[in-house]
């Protein structure tokens, strides 16, 4: 029995980068010996079990062979005979397909670490279109290493063409886009997710309601220029991936002459699975970002109306990150700005009415609601009037 460490453990130790979890190869052994080692079988498809102290993931050396479309259809073998060349054959990329051993020297017969040393993305063997989930994880590792000037290979591009016109992109299901889709968003360069699923032909099966974010022509290589602007200051202004994910769908929007409208969002909700409170604060970007935007013009009662539509006073964080997503639209378009008046004004508004004593004695049901809000109104208007006159 021989065990290597293999993957995105010895990919990220090579470019110098935190190891955040440790999987093995295990060459040689049967689950019977892993079994009677005290590993747990957790593997439903193939071989893979836990160690009993690390909880570390350790999978059989396997050979894989397509039996059907999508990434299901696969037959597994993990025959005690299978070499560790022929595991790391089966990986998407060279630069996840290297292995270490325990005294630490570096397994690459894929010359995976030359491709890394060149900012490379090049699949391992003709059978890379076999998996269409590995466009979309070509796509994220692109988005996570644009910054070290990582590129996709055109060799590689055109395998992920042809498996867009085969149609075995469709085999998709929406719980594994959803997931590239949020890692992906948790990149410094989400927006080059985008890039190289259009550089394949790929967003617009993906992605339809991104197509018209199309500003060039295809070059073959993903490099076609996607303005998310929005987006891009999302990124810089916070690492929460649900206000990036709303933020994107404001450039969507804005992308679109008539506007992403109900149907189209609940569509693209729908599809991916996208989680509730991704949908929900995307959902309220989309309708009430551009009150937001406009809020000077607004009296008091508007105001009100607004805070109360976004449920401002019962979910603050939600709002903040709401807040968050107006900012980043408004700085997107004006490089200069260096306050967002409207953010801090609805949420001295929030304060205000969130201050306000009513004397409710006498009242019942909708003559409660009234009154609370007739007082609520009169406050934001003279203390938003005194904070402006300051």
């Amino acid at each position: 029995m021989e065990i290597y460490l293999v993957g995105g453990a010895v990919r990220d130790k090579q470019l110098g980068l935190p190891v955040k979890e440790h999987d093995w190869v295990v060459v040689g052994a049967t689950p019977e010996e892993m079994l009677s080692l005290g590993y747990t079988p957790i593997g439903k498809d193939f071989p893979v079990f836990l160690h009993p102290e690390t909880k570390d993931e350790y999978a059989l050396a396997r050979t894989e062979r397509k039996t059907g479309p999508g990434y299901t259809g696969f037959e597994t073998c993990a025959d005690p005979t299978i070499t560790l060349e022929q595991d790391l054959l089966r990986r998407d990329l060279t630069i996840n397909a290297m292995a270490e051993t325990a005294d630490g020297e570096l397994i690459d017969p894929y010359r995976g670490s030359e491709d890394l040393a060149n900012g490379v993305l090049r699949h391992v063997s003709p059978a890379f279109p076999e998996d269409p989930v590995r466009i979309l994880r070509v796509a994220r590792f692109a988005a996570r290493f644009a910054h070290m000037g990582f590129h996709v290979a055109h060799t590689t591009n055109t395998l992920m063409r042809a498996m867009v016109e085969s149609g075995e992109i469709d085999h998709l299901v929406a719980e594994r886009v959803w997931a590239e889709l949020d890692k992906a968003l948790h990149t410094k360069t989400p927006e080059r997710f985008f890039k190289v699923l259009l550089g394949c032909n790929a967003l617009a099966r993906l992605f339809p309601e991104m197509e018209i974010a199309d500003s060039g022509g295809n070059n073959g290589h993903g490099n076609m220029e996607i303005e998310l602007p929005v987006l891009k200051h999302a990124v810089r202004s916070s690492d929460k991936t649900v206000i990036r994910f709303a933020a994107l769908v404001c450039d969507i929007d804005n992308s679109n002459g008539a506007g992403l409208d109900n149907r189209a969002f609940t569509n693209l909700c729908e599809r991916h699975r996208i989680p509730n409170a991704f949908r929900e604060l995307a959902g309220m970007a989309l309708q009430h970002r551009k009150r937001v935007h406009r809020l000077a013009e607004s009296t008091a009662a508007e105001t009100l109306d607004l805070l109360n539509a976004l449920d401002a006073f019962r979910r603050e964080e939600r709002f903040s990150d709401f807040l968050s997503v107006c900012e980043a639209e408004a700085r997107s378009t004006d490089a200069a700005l260096q306050d967002y008046a409207p953010a801090t004004r609805l949420r001295q508004a929030r304060q205000i009415a969130l201050g306000v004593k009513v004397d409710t004695s006498g009242l019942s049901g909708k003559a409660i609601g009234e009154e609370i809000r007739k007082a609520r109104i009169g406050a934001i208007e003279k203390g938003l009037a005194a904070v402006t006159a300051q």
